[in-house]
């Protein structure tokens, strides 16, 4: 096994690291754990960003983390008309207390919408949940949901503040099959739950017309945060797969595991038919899955 632990947090690549800071501290709650600093040389190295320079923010909400990275010169810009289908998608969802309350603390921050109609409360067949979706300056997709009951509600329930913290990542897949085999082959994840949502609420929340998804939510041995797959059955994707976006582009999320041990990581994924990229000092590793999401590997202690 590839000894992939926990997600230890989330990167995302942005253009203007002040104006990010601003957007998710003022509307959604994050607060700053550092100074922008270099990126750490392994993980640059791996990411393949070394003769780059790569400034990073990293902010924290509630128990998760994610890194902001500025890249300089800067790679590809995100595409202006972005969809849900699209296989470059990836959203962080962020629990919140109250909806209503959260709604009106982000909308001072100027999010772009991507859900249509405001917050859509789900039919039970597809969760229950109460959630809305939209877009960061850089146009990045985020979600905010309501658990109304339920082991999720009482999974979030101790949590402080409006916006509780990060219950998971969905990336949109255009192989099925190939996303899951990736992530319960060389990863090791778990499949913990699978759905099919579709009808006219889904349709709002994410923002295409008559949408018909898979939605398989995969675990680590730590089950949170966790990994969660959108595959469109409908309608189909615009854009082909795998992605042009590299982890200098300001269209691109990464997942960020902790491992054990990053070299009997590497020999797992190049026996799986990836093309990993490690560091010298064995500190970092980074892939691209099967349709060209990031997931960055840090090696962690015992």
């Amino acid at each position: 096994m590839s000894g992939v632990r926990a997600i230890a947090g989330f990167g995302r690549t942005v253009s203007d690291l002040g104006a990010t800071e601003a957007f998710y501290r003022d509307g959604l709650g994050f607060a700053r754990l550092a100074p922008p600093e270099p990126l750490p040389p392994a993980q640059a190295e791996a990411m393949g960003l070394a003769d780059r320079r790569a400034t990073q923010l990293r902010m924290q909400l509630g128990a998760q983390t994610v890194t902001f990275l500025a890249v300089d010169p800067p790679g590809l810009p995100a595409p202006a008309d972005p969809v849900a289908t699209d296989p470059f998608f990836q959203h962080l969802a962020i629990p919140v207390r109250s909806m209503d309350a959260a709604m009106a603390q982000l909308a001072r921050a100027g999010p772009k919408p991507i859900s249509r109609g405001g917050p859509q409360a789900l039919p039970a067949s597809s969760g229950g949940v109460t959630a809305w979706k939209f877009r960061d300056p850089d146009g990045h997709p985020l979600e905010l949901i309501f658990f109304p009951d339920g082991p999720p509600a009482e999974r979030w329930r101790a949590a402080p503040g409006l916006f509780l913290g990060i219950d998971h990542s969905a990336i949109t897949v255009t192989d099925l099959d190939a996303a899951l085999a990736f992530l319960t082959g060389p990863l090791g994840l778990r499949v913990a739950q699978r759905g099919l949502n579709q009808g006219a609420e889904q349709g709002r929340l994410d923002g295409v017309d008559d949408p018909e998804v898979d939605v398989i939510a995969l675990e680590p041995p730590a089950a949170e945060p966790h990994v969660e797959v959108l595959h469109y059955r409908r309608p189909a994707a615009r854009r082909p797969s795998p992605s042009v976006f590299g982890p200098g582009d300001t269209a691109t999320t990464r997942f960020v595991f902790a491992v054990a041990d990053t070299d009997n990581l590497l020999r797992v994924l190049r026996e799986a038919g990836c093309a990993p990229h490690g560091s010298a000092d064995g500190a970092a590793t980074y892939c691209a899955g099967p349709d060209g999401h990031g997931f960055l590997f840090l090696r962690d202690s015992p």
